[in-house]
């Protein structure tokens, strides 16, 4: 490995996790990286990923810097990596609490804008 790693900044990819900042559920758009935001509008798109691992890469971003495992966004590109895994329809619920919960972190002003 030819990058140093503090103790409180580790990765095991090109995207850092913040130690310090770590199920902090307190998301500042500023903080998400540029490849976990675009992940993660994707997600909420008319056109998501259909590649899972490039899904779950998300999903472990949202987790560790967001509500843990009852973050919405986390918990939502479980459900599409199941859908991609099974191909069984995903929980209608569970994104419309993703989308509400975007809005709330401030990746658009309203639910439509994300689409």
């Amino acid at each position: 490995m030819s990058q140093q790693q503090s103790p409180d900044n580790v990765s095991i990819d090109e995207i850092p996790v913040d130690i310090d900042n770590t199920q902090s559920a307190v998301i500042d758009p500023a903080d998400v990286p540029d490849e976990i935001e675009s992940i993660t509008r994707g997600l909420a798109s008319e056109k998501p990923p259909t590649n899972p691992l490039v899904v779950l890469k998300a999903a472990r971003w949202w987790y560790i810097h967001g509500k843990g495992g009852t973050d919405p966004a986390f918990q939502w590109a479980i459900e599409w990596a199941r859908h991609l895994a099974t191909d069984t329809p995903g929980d209608v619920e569970r994104f419309d609490e993703f989308l509400e919960y975007l809005v709330s972190v401030g990746f658009a002003d309203e639910r439509h804008e994300l689409r």
